[in-house]
């Protein structure tokens, strides 16, 4: 049975209520929040209780990495960053070779144009106007006989005036003043075999056109022929020079004039014998190639001439022609980057020059070469046996690969010159000795089709040199 209420609890009840009641009706505003706040809660309690975990998620995520950095910062043994994959060493993924990146010396043209021309792709026009030839053969006396064909009964002159054209721009007119003024107290020099000497003749005529005084000129070959020098002393004794050296590095073929070896041979790691001659020049034109040439293999001297005379079995060995023409390319590159200032001059590389000695690669009768050939190939895709496509890719491997840090300008001319089968000095030249009467009888036994007359298509090589210098 329930205690009664007691009239006093009954009391103090109602006068609690009394007292709410009255305190409600003194403070209307807070009885209105109230309410407020219970009508929120039942109608956004649920997305309030999500927004509140997601930040309390957030807030964590902050703290671990705050932590972390916190343990790093004291030396704590935050685990350290997943290595680099790893790179086979399998050839495929060797890092790039580092490339040349300053501005050509001499170079007139800015490094924001568009995309270069290539001015060794193209074809031959006939230059029915005064262009060609730019210089006539009586009027330059530096051409070595063995390219004068004119003056050894060359019948025809059709060889000379031939232009050639790229296929998506024009070359540059050659201005033998402006190259005068930008050789002013400075040396071009041409390395290499006679082919060079070809090249640095046909360089010396177009350019003493712009000196006619003789005396402003002066031309001087050494006694032993390696060395030849052209003098220009109205632009500060700016020279333009020849030295001999057909295959770079020492070989038993140095003698410029008495050089009729079959055995040819060059010694490993050379170079400075011949280069010492070249330190000084502002602009080198290399040139070796053909005497390369002699067939599968190639004999390399390790040491000493004396230890080829002694021991010829230890210190001669034979390598693949295409290694032992590497060779040479790596070592001419290593000499242009321990003696020439790249920001200063400016080294360039003649592709190799075709012979046209069988003419059924041309669609001719076999057995006849060059001789008696005054037109052209006409075939662009023309590519005959004479050029040694293995020997341009040991260049261009080079070139792309170690030798790539090197700003070496490749002068592709053998292409062009393929298609000139017109243009060899054949019979028209000095001969070294007397043809017999079995040689007179059928000529082409002794015509030259290594060679090639000037005026003529050496210039062209020298037009495009001289685009490459000013405009590369």
């Amino acid at each position: 049975m329930k205690a009664p209420v007691s009239s006093s609890s009954t009391s103090s009840g109602a006068a609690f209520c009394s007292s709410i009641s009255k305190k409600a009706r003194f403070s209307p505003l807070l009885l209105a929040l109230a309410l407020f706040l219970l009508c929120f809660s039942f109608l956004y309690g649920e997305d309030l209780k999500e927004l509140l975990g997601r930040q309390a998620q957030v807030a964590s995520s902050h703290l671990f990495v705050n932590t972390n950095n916190s343990r790093n910062n004291n030396g704590g043994d935050e685990q350290p960053a997943a290595p680099a994959p790893e790179v086979s060493d399998d050839g495929n993924n060797k890092a790039k070779a580092k490339k040349w990146k300053g501005r050509l010396a001499f170079a007139l043209n800015d490094e924001d144009e568009d995309e270069e021309c290539d001015v060794f792709s193209g074809t031959w026009a006939r230059d029915s106007g005064a262009g060609h030839p730019l210089y006539r053969e009586e009027e330059c006396p530096y051409i070595h006989p063995q390219l004068t064909c004119q003056a050894h009964g060359r019948p025809d002159s059709a060889y000379q005036r031939w232009r050639w054209q790229p296929h998506d721009c024009t070359l540059p007119a050659f201005d033998a003043a402006r190259l005068l003024e930008a050789l002013r107290g400075k040396r071009m020099l041409f390395v290499g075999d006679s082919l060079g000497r070809g090249q640095f003749a046909s360089m010396v005529c177009l350019l003493q056109a712009a000196i006619p005084d003789p005396m402003a000129r002066s031309f001087w070959m050494s006694p032993d022929q390696q060395r030849t020098v052209f003098t220009a002393r109205e632009y500060g004794n700016a020279t333009v020079e020849f030295y001999w050296a057909p295959f770079l590095l020492e070989s038993n073929a140095d003698n410029a004039a008495v050089h009729r070896i079959s055995d040819r041979m060059v010694r490993r790691g050379s170079i400075g014998y011949h280069g010492r001659h070249w330190r000084g020049a502002d602009v080198v034109v290399f040139n070796t190639y053909l005497w390369w040439c002699t067939g599968l293999r190639f004999r390399i001297l390790d040491g000493s001439w004396e230890d080829a005379r002694a021991r010829p079995e230890e210190a001669v060995g034979w390598v693949s022609t295409e290694e032992a023409y590497g060779m040479a390319f790596r070592d001419m590159l290593q000499w242009v980057r321990d003696n020439m200032d790249l920001n200063t001059t400016r080294v360039f590389f003649t592709s190799m020059s075709p012979t046209h000695q069988k003419s059924q690669d041309w669609g001719g009768e076999p057995g006849n070469n060059c001789y008696n050939e005054t037109a052209m190939i006409e075939d662009e895709g023309y590519w005959g046996s004479d050029g040694r496509r293995s020997v341009m890719r040991v260049i261009r491997e080079i070139l792309d690969g170690d030798g790539a840090d090197v700003p070496l300008t490749f002068l592709n001319v053998t292409q062009m010159s393929m298609y000139r089968k017109d243009a060899h000095t054949s019979i028209y030249k000095r001969q070294w000795s007397e043809p017999t009467a079995e040689q007179r009888a059928d000529p082409k036994t002794y015509a030259d089709c290594v060679h090639w007359c000037l005026p003529g298509l050496q210039d062209t090589w020298n037009e495009l040199l001289y685009s490459k210098l000013f405009y590369p």
